[in-house]
């Protein structure tokens, strides 16, 4: 969890390209791009905050002209009409790789005097390779995986189970606690904004006017939920310039597991305390699912966090690891085979029709009624289902990647 402003494939590109930049130690005339057709999707459709511009090249380009990596994946906040206009006049050239990590993006830069060349890969700010004129100056393996990396990240994950989630949430420090309220606020803050803007396809916007802005029950609030989250992701993926917190390298997954909660919360009238280990409970789910696949899948992340959703939404209507269960289990037997194509304008759909499956599945849950084993890829329990949709996302959609991506580069050609 951490603060980002705007998608963060174009973000990432950006950092990338400020760090050639900021090696080079001159005016780039020239860039160079090498990047998995994954980071290419992910950044193809979606706007770049406080420009019109959208894309990997661009975002490069932007990274490259402001030349400093001091704000992390909030480097999109620093543009203005002069790091623009500096980009617009670099040409940048894109080729797509093959045998990386889904997450990776080289960029070369090429100066009058010197050469440098930078690498991201397996997290979104996490450098693997930095070289100067020829000069190796850092090289890391590109998935990610040391050894301290691979047992406090993707091992421990992977392995958690709801009881565990839950255990560690009742004791959960008071960091912990401001942490994820934090990100609540944050998120609610680019949702609110939305509301009062026309942004995309004005998804949540259009709900609530539909449906009215009032908490008079339970449903009243699920239905705000959705149109909330659906509403901070229209602005964010049109640009926005507010920042969000995200989950597992997302923005759309860090929207889906905090804003639902807050009018459910609102309507059970529940304490700072409550709400919090609630966010927890979801956020750690949204982790741990991602331990399982790669951090750019072909499954779509708003359904994955949508999850954690609504195991958050059980704990905090006072339901039990039962009833989380359960519902894990339906949102499986229900929305498994979405697809992601790329950050874009219809991610707010897809977080809608995620949360509003969430709330479905709670409603089942709190009546004792979840998918069981028998149904398809449901597994006998959460654990089990997490164990078939990992094998899902490794064994059967590498082929529905490649069209997905193949389609769209199509499109823009």
């Amino acid at each position: 969890m951490r603060i980002a402003m705007g998608c963060t494939e174009p973000a990432a590109a950006a950092l990338c390209g400020a760090k050639a930049s900021e090696l080079l130690g001159e005016n780039p005339i020239r860039l160079y791009v090498s990047t998995s057709g994954e980071m290419l999707k992910n950044a193809m459709g979606v706007g770049i905050p406080n420009t019109s511009l959208k894309g990997l090249k661009a975002a490069v380009a932007l990274g490259a002209a402001i030349a400093d990596t001091g704000d992390g994946l909030n480097i999109l906040s620093s543009i203005d009409e002069t790091v623009v206009s500096k980009a617009e006049t670099l040409p940048v050239s894109l080729t797509i790789v093959k045998d990386v990590p889904s997450l990776y993006i080289q960029v070369e830069a090429i100066g009058s005097n010197h050469s440098s060349r930078a690498a991201i890969s397996g997290e979104h700010e996490r450098f693997s390779e930095l070289v100067r004129d020829g000069e190796m100056l850092l090289s890391l393996p590109l998935d990610g995986c040391t050894a301290t990396l691979e047992e406090v990240d993707e091992v421990i994950l992977s392995k958690v189970t709801l009881a565990d989630i839950l255990s560690w949430v009742e004791e959960a420090p008071h960091e912990a606690h401001a942490l994820v309220l934090d990100a609540l606020e944050t998120n609610l803050a680019i949702a609110r904004y939305s509301l009062d803007n026309e942004y995309g396809l004005t998804v949540g916007k259009t709900v609530l006017m539909d449906h009215g802005n009032e908490i008079r029950s339970l449903d009243d609030a699920f239905k705000k939920g959705s149109a909330l989250a659906a509403a901070a992701s229209d602005a964010r993926m049109a640009g926005c310039s507010l920042p969000v917190v995200i989950n597992s390298g997302s923005g759309n997954q860090g929207i889906t597991l905090t804003v639902p909660l807050a009018p459910v919360a609102e309507y059970l009238n529940s304490s700072d305390d409550e709400l919090a280990r609630a966010l927890l409970v979801g956020q750690l789910v949204g982790l741990s699912l991602t331990a399982h696949k790669s951090r750019l899948s072909a499954l779509c992340g708003a359904f994955t966090a949508a999850i954690g959703t609504a195991c958050s939404l059980v704990y905090l209507l006072g339901g039990t690891q039962k009833q989380m269960d359960m519902a894990f289990n339906t949102m499986v037997g229900n929305l498994t085979g979405i697809i992601c194509d790329g950050a874009k304008g219809t991610c707010a759909l897809k977080i809608y029709s995620s949360v509003e499956a969430a709330h479905l599945s709670v409603k089942l849950a709190l009546k004792g009624v979840g998918a069981d084993g028998k149904s398809g890829i449901v597994g006998m329990s959460s654990q089990e289902s997490i164990d078939f949709l990992a094998r899902l996302m490794k064994e059967g959609m590498g082929k529905t990647e490649e069209t997905i991506l193949s389609i769209m580069v199509g499109k823009e050609g």
